[in-house]
This record gives C-alpha cells, structure tokens and sequence, in this order.
C-alpha cells in the first residue's frame, strides 16, 4: 500500500488509471477492457505530466488548484500546489498542479492508500 499524498510519476499515473477503470485488467503500462465487441488494450496515460491527458479529468470531476507558499514546518518558503474537488473539503498537495489535481482524484475514488502492485514501483 502507498499513501495517496506521496504518489508520483508511473506510480501517480497507474493510480489514475485503476480509478477511472476500477474493473479492467491492468499491467504496469498497458489497461485491458472488455468494450462488448472483444477486449481493447491501451497505454496507461501520463495524466500527471500531460495536461492533454489530466486537463479532462480536472474539469470532468471539477476539481480546482491553487498555487501557495507554505508557511509553517520543513517546508517552510517552498511553493506547492493544493487540489481540491467543489463540494469537498480534503485537500491533496503537490509540486506541480497536475500532480496535486490527480492525487485529489485519486483520494476521492480509491482512498487515503492505494494498493500498487510492485511491478509499478520499480518504473
């Protein structure tokens, strides 16, 4: 299991993959779904760097981003970005607006943990 905040890079990406398909197959790179005329295989998108591919899911699940200096702890000076959906008050942060908007998305579909397979840890 993985903690939502700290999901990044393929690890981010399949996460967002596995909550918008919740029952299709899925490898490291590659998502199976039974589409009623035979099975169709896709590249898991790369929805935490391509606003092309997480841009959609952003607006589709109206989740809004604010950019902010953090001003108590560690991180004290550093700029992240805060996530959240309209009508809920949990908040995701990240380093890039994507990342924080996909880890909200992730939060509100599969949880606080998410179970990723270790073949996906290691890309």
């Amino acid at each position: 299991m993985m903690k939502t905040d700290e999901l990044t890079g393929a690890t981010l990406d399949w996460a967002v993959c596995r909550a918008q398909y919740p029952d299709a197959d899925m490898s490291a790179t590659h998502v199976w779904i039974e589409s009623g005329d035979g099975e169709d295989d896709f590249l898991i998108d790369e929805t935490s760097t391509d606003w092309s591919q997480g841009g959609p899911i952003i607006e589709r699940e109206k989740i809004g981003v604010t950019p902010m200096t953090v001003t108590v702890g560690d991180d004290r000076g550093k700029r992240k970005w805060f996530a959240n959906h309209e009508d809920k008050t949990d908040f995701q942060d990240g380093p890039t607006a994507l990342v924080a908007a996909m880890r909200c998305y992730v939060a509100s579909k599969l949880g606080d943990e998410v179970d990723i397979p270790e073949e996906i840890k290691k890309c």
